[in-house]
């Protein structure tokens, strides 16, 4: 029986993790957003929770904080039932979605030419 060649798993590329810490003391970091993201995806919280690992309690929660941290809400959800409930992000969600990773594409773009530069060898 022939080997099968073990495939290698490629390098990570280099990357920033942004974190916003509010005036509020609130803080957006990649974990919300992922979340945030995921609940759209699914339509469902405990969906997006189970996706991201993480149990349904600890996506509420973590919903609920951008929601008193914002002062608005983020998530939209019906009731379920018979036909199931479900959750969309609503416009304050899904801006936060997209000015985070606006953000964070802005940023990496400025910092890479860095990273990449501290990773070189010293030439002197």
């Amino acid at each position: 029986m022939p080997r099968i060649a073990r495939q290698e798993k490629p390098l990570p590329a280099n990357r920033l993790t942004i974190r916003l810490d509010l005036a509020s003391g609130a803080r957006i970091g990649p974990g919300k957003v992922a979340l945030l993201e995921a609940i759209e995806r699914h339509g469902s919280i405990s969906a997006a929770g189970r996706e991201l690992r993480m149990s349904y309690r600890r996506a509420w929660d973590l919903v609920e904080a951008l929601n008193k941290a914002l002062g608005t809400a983020v998530v939209s959800t019906a009731t379920g039932g018979a036909g199931g409930g479900g959750a969309t992000l609503t416009a304050t969600g899904a801006a936060v979605v997209a000015e985070y990773r606006a953000i964070e594409r802005e940023a990496l773009a400025t910092a890479l030419p860095r990273i990449e530069a501290m990773l070189r060898p010293s030439r002197g």
